[in-house]
């Protein structure tokens, strides 16, 4: 059977995918490409007489090659739609195993209507955030409480309650905050439930808790179904490490609150630039299930992540249409339009390393359609987590307000300590 057909036009309903591939010792470009889409469609290693028809017609193919990136073609027959783990033990399966391979890197995907139109996507999303919390423009500010883990209910309660009244919107657990001894997640929900109320008593805002429910599947969805009684309205998911199994059903069959998606784990299957999957993809297949906010890095801070890459999951998680790129010609062999249709943007969230000093860099470069989170750079103020939430709000406001943020903390005391602190650069 022929895999590479470079005259191949992908037809409408055609998933379509880039890899980029690093042939193993004794094989040529070509060849590798060509054995990933016979493993990762209908093929095997030898000449079979079992072939048909059907199998001839429902083949991968490769229909255009640009070394080092190869973009494949699959028609929708090969896949059962509504089934990620399938789609992606097809796609991202056996293919990473083989010997012809040394490298390979999943890059993009190109999601037909046909997939897109059996998945639910963000139920809220960008505008549903926004109208829940009541802030048209400007980007939503979180905070982490710190440190991860340490704190009992009461103390982690008190500790978001002042992040609150400083100006955060959100307050979350960090990911690896669950359910542990010191800290029962029932008892941390009531107590920092009952704190958001204070804080939006005294600040006349809307605010809400990001409870982690991350755990097996069964008590992920009791934890998410208390959140919704005792009246909260988010949860948060640690969703690589959950699956995608677990994910797409929390997003069905669980209760109606916002998903905010973590993806701690990440860097062990995006981070190296040869083999892998990136940041990118794996953001395309959440919106597609349906979180309704999303981690993309920062570009700055403690995390690794470079502009451009960051920039693009961006714009793939949370544009209608993807159809150009302000991007170079060699950006333009590894990346795939997308027209998402009925699915909903995803809110992205900048988290890692941030502090007010560096406000104003992450808004040039990513805009205001963000939420920006910071756990040292609140907590770790001088004065304070109440007075590091102001100066965070402070730093946001400045940038709103297009001034310098040295100049605007002449009459900000709280700007004007982080500043000091921690200056203008990322750390």
């Amino acid at each position: 059977m022929k895999f590479v057909d470079t005259s191949y036009e992908p037809g409408k309903d055609d998933l379509k995918v880039v890899f980029r591939i690093e042939p193993g010792h004794g094989t040529i470009f070509k060849e590798a490409a060509s054995k990933i889409a016979k493993e990762s469609s209908v093929g095997t290693w030898t000449t079979t007489d079992t072939i048909n028809e059907r199998a001839e017609k429902i083949k991968a193919r490769v229909y255009e090659l640009n070394d080092p990136y190869a973009k494949i073609a699959y028609p929708k027959e090969l896949f059962e739609l509504n089934n990620i783990p399938q789609i992606m033990s097809s796609i991202a399966g056996n293919i990473f195993g083989m010997k012809s391979v040394k490298n390979l890197r999943l890059v993009d995907l190109g999601m037909p209507e046909k997939i897109l139109k059996e998945y639910k996507g963000p139920r809220y999303g960008i505008e549903g955030v926004r109208e829940m919390l009541e802030v048209e423009s400007r980007p939503l500010m979180g905070t982490i409480v710190k440190p991860k883990l340490g704190l009992d209910q009461k103390e982690h309660a008190k500790v978001a309650e002042k992040s609150w009244i400083g100006g955060c919107d959100i307050v979350k657990d960090d990911e690896n905050l669950t359910s542990q001894p010191f800290n029962k997640f029932e008892d941390r929900l009531t107590e920092t439930l009952e704190s958001r109320d204070r804080a939006e008593d005294e600040t006349g805002e809307k605010k809400v808790y990001m409870c982690n429910v991350t755990a097996p599947f069964n008590e992920m969805m009791e934890r998410a179904e208390e959140i919704k009684k005792q009246g909260g309205r988010y949860m948060m998911i640690d969703v690589v490490t959950v699956g995608f199994s677990a994910l797409q059903e929390m997003r069905d069959e669980g209760p109606e609150l916002v998903i905010h998606a973590h993806r701690a784990m990440h860097g062990a299957i995006t981070r190296k630039k040869e083999h892998g999957i990136t940041m990118q993809a794996l953001g395309q297949l959440y919106r597609l299930i349906g979180v309704d906010q999303l981690h993309i890095g920062t570009g700055v801070g403690k995390m690794e992540g470079e502009k451009n890459d960051i920039k693009w999951i961006k714009e793939n998680i949370s544009k209608k249409e993807v159809t150009e790129y302000d991007t170079t010609m060699e950006d333009m062999k590894k990346r795939l339009k997308q027209n998402w249709h009925q699915i909903k943007p995803v809110f992205p969230v900048s988290s890692g390393g941030l502090h007010p000093g560096i406000i104003h860099e992450i808004m040039d470069f990513l805009g205001k359609d963000l939420i920006i989170q910071a756990g040292g750079g609140v907590h770790g103020h001088p004065d304070g987590s109440k007075a590091g939430a102001k100066a965070m709000r402070q730093a946001i406001d400045a940038k709103m307000n297009k001034e310098n943020p040295w100049k605007y903390s002449e009459e900000k005391e709280e700007l004007k300590k982080a500043l000091e602190l921690w200056g203008t650069k990322p750390n």
